[in-house]
């Protein structure tokens, strides 16, 4: 297999060549990552890269204290603390439709950056978890081939829904591909079985997926948001969890019924938007029921919305002023505390309870919010929130370009040979909980109610085996006098040790979008990454008093601090240098080299006498007959005239 770069030369040769207009569901929503009309160098104005800029909210009145104490039990005296999380608790959820230019074009066009952000959580937290469905997962078709060759099309002519979602056909490429990035990056995957025709079950994703992917396969989602599904049309309106439980048993039928899922305990559900409570479906006997075929309970839930302002439904809402309530401890307690008692439930059933999908706001998020560095303390705070209350994973959504929220967002294709990656604020949050949770598998989280319960200024520590290792400290205010910067006095039952690592999460403001660093270390700006971190990695080290048993950590407004407690917490949770992936690619196995001008390659798009062609992945494949040789050769000639080499490509043959 080779791993080949959409970053590099890929769409040039062999492969179909994007379409130039952009394609959007909808008015606004879910474009996917495509070739959009715009000048190939210019900014386009999608969501992904909007430049809103925020105001920071103001310093609190009055002020939380600048100095407090944490203090950590130790022993078999604890009580608090959470379930035991593994590192890779910090998932993402990405929409089905996208996944062919986020995760790579097929099984050997795997997209490197994401290779690369997915070995920078795995080098930390062991694992990476990564749901691949939405709202496109439930008319999704797993056929043999499509038309032009492509791993996943999308039907627009069928869209349906307020956010006219469109089905999709897709083929084994897509969940092979899956496989591939497992193999490199020990991903493990949720996929989604189609919910919108409980008459005649599609299982055919559940049987590749399982043949495929094998115990890197850890959940089938069985519905998405079915309490929706009578809003959106897919159901009458009388529709009710009892409804729902009983299609799922159906469902449940079905599998038993098929030879070719041999592994009939991956169901997940019931995925629940908010309209239903938990208990609402409890109470059918889902749980107790079909124990033995689930593998999860799960909810999916976003703290607000945007919805008014892109389809003209429900409450209107201005991100400068949702911006403060994102910046509190508050905030995450929030979302848990819509499900009282559900994690309990859970666990008296025998099974994890996950957040399935979840981000800053559905319909997208906020421009200069969902993308502001207060987003990505905020996205510390909850997931930690989430680990404390016995939560077991938490998953944030990946849209098209049109969300400002995406934790990642590959450039669109006809400057994917200038442009490179953009990486938003929740992916750096996932990089924190990866370390602050470590590698374990054993860690266990307590919220430290830290500085009498202010809001502003959240801790919790995480413990493995009865000890604290870990200590996070977030500073949610933004005050560049400094005069909101903290201390915080941490005390070891026992003594403390004679000194401590730190690592930093830091920008200037809470309204700063991107250019934060991570122990000194930055995925840059818009269309700047390959998803490798840049810079000199900055680790601090604080002595501590023995004497007086205590380590004295100061956390800047805004920032965040994670605190190793022991040398062994640190190269726990950062274990080596990460295992990275080339991000040029070399193909000139059976063919010449060209050199292509990248202004030629950029004005041109690729397109002319190329829309018939059909892609290929391995030797011996061939362009469409419709594709004659009078066609290929203006665009081959206007290639050629380009002088600076950028990369090697080879014909397709």
């Amino acid at each position: 297999m080779h791993l080949l770069l959409v970053h590099s030369l890929l769409f040039s040769f062999g492969l179909q060549v994007a379409q130039a207009a952009v394609t959007a569901y909808g008015p606004h929503v879910q474009s996917p990552l495509v070739t959009t009309t715009a000048a190939s160098a210019s900014y386009t104005g999608a969501a992904s890269y909007d430049q809103t800029i925020l105001t920071a909210p103001p310093p609190p009145n009055p002020p939380p204290p600048t100095q407090f104490n944490v203090e950590l039990q130790t022993g078999g005296d604890l009580s608090g603390l959470s379930i035991q999380q593994e590192g890779s608790f910090f998932g993402f959820s990405i929409e089905f439709s996208v996944t062919t230019q986020v995760l790579g074009l097929n099984s050997s066009f795997l997209q490197v950056p994401f290779l690369n952000l997915m070995a920078n959580l795995q080098q930390r937290g062991g694992s990476v978890r990564v749901r691949v469905g939405g709202n496109t997962q439930e008319t999704a078709t797993l056929v043999a081939s499509t038309p032009d060759g492509a791993a996943l099309e999308k039907d627009y002519g069928d869209s349906s829904g307020p956010t006219s979602t469109p089905p999709l056909v897709f083929t084994s490429e897509i969940i092979k591909m899956m496989a591939e990035i497992s193999a490199l990056t020990e991903v493990y995957w949720y996929m989604g079985v189609p919910f919108n025709d409980t008459q005649h079950w599609r299982l055919q994703i559940a049987e590749v997926g399982e043949a495929m992917l094998g115990n890197y396969l850890i959940g089938l989602q069985a519905g998405n948001e079915p309490d929706l599904y009578s809003r959106h049309g897919h159901r009458p309106d009388y529709y009710k969890p009892e409804d729902y439980t009983e299609e799922f048993g159906l469902l449940i039928d079905a599998m038993n019924a098929d030879p070719n899922i041999p592994n009939k305990s991956l169901l997940i559900g019931p995925n629940l938007a908010g309209v239903w409570s938990p208990p609402d479906i409890w109470q059918t006997g889902f749980a107790t029921d079909f124990n033995q075929n689930l593998a999860a309970l799960s909810v999916e839930r976003y703290p607000t919305d945007n919805c008014y302002a892109l389809f003209g439904i429900g409450t209107p809402r201005n991100g400068q002023e949702m911006f403060p309530t994102f910046l509190t401890h508050q905030a995450g307690k929030n979302i848990v505390n819509e499900f009282p008692g559900a994690p309990a439930y859970a666990q008296s059933v025998g099974k994890p309870f996950i957040m399935t999908e979840t981000n800053t706001a559905s319909c997208g998020g906020f421009p200069g919010l969902s993308d502001s560095f207060g987003a990505a303390l905020w996205g510390i705070d909850y997931a930690l929130q989430l680990a404390y209350s016995n939560f077991s994973t938490v998953l944030f959504h990946v849209g098209g370009e049109s969300v400002y929220y995406n934790p990642f967002t590959p450039p669109v294709r006809n400057q994917s040979t200038f442009h490179q990656w953009t990486i938003g604020p929740v992916y750096y949050s996932a990089l924190v909980v990866a370390e602050a949770l470590g590698s374990s598998n054993i860690a266990q989280v307590l919220d430290l109610d830290a500085n009498g319960g202010s809001d502003y200024t959240p801790g919790y520590a995480i413990y493995e085996n009865g000890q604290p290792v870990r200590v996070a400290l977030t500073n949610f205010i933004s005050d560049p006098s400094g005069n909101s910067d903290y201390t915080a006095n941490i005390s070891i039952g026992g003594t403390v040790p004679a000194q401590v690592q730190v690592k930093y999460l830091l920008a200037d403001s809470v309204s700063q979008t991107y250019n934060f660093t991570w122990a000194g270390q930055t995925f840059g700006g818009p269309f700047a990454s390959d998803g490798r971190l840049n810079g000199t990695l900055d680790v601090q080290t604080i002595p501590c008093d023995q004497v007086n048993n205590v380590c004295q950590v100061k956390v800047p407004a805004p920032g965040f601090a994670l605190v190793f407690l022991t040398n062994n917490a640190l190269a726990e949770s950062d274990q080596s240098s990460t295992m990275t992936f080339p991000t040029t690619a070399y193909t000139n196995l059976h063919g010449p080299t060209m050199t292509i001008d990248p202004s030629v390659l950029a004005t041109s798009n690729g397109e002319r006498g190329l829309a018939d062609a059909l892609a290929g992945t391995s030797q011996g494949r061939q362009m469409s007959g419709a594709l004659g040789f009078a066609q290929v050769l203006p665009s081959l000639a206007a290639v050629m005239t380009g002088a600076l080499i950028v990369g090697r490509l080879a014909l397709m043959r």
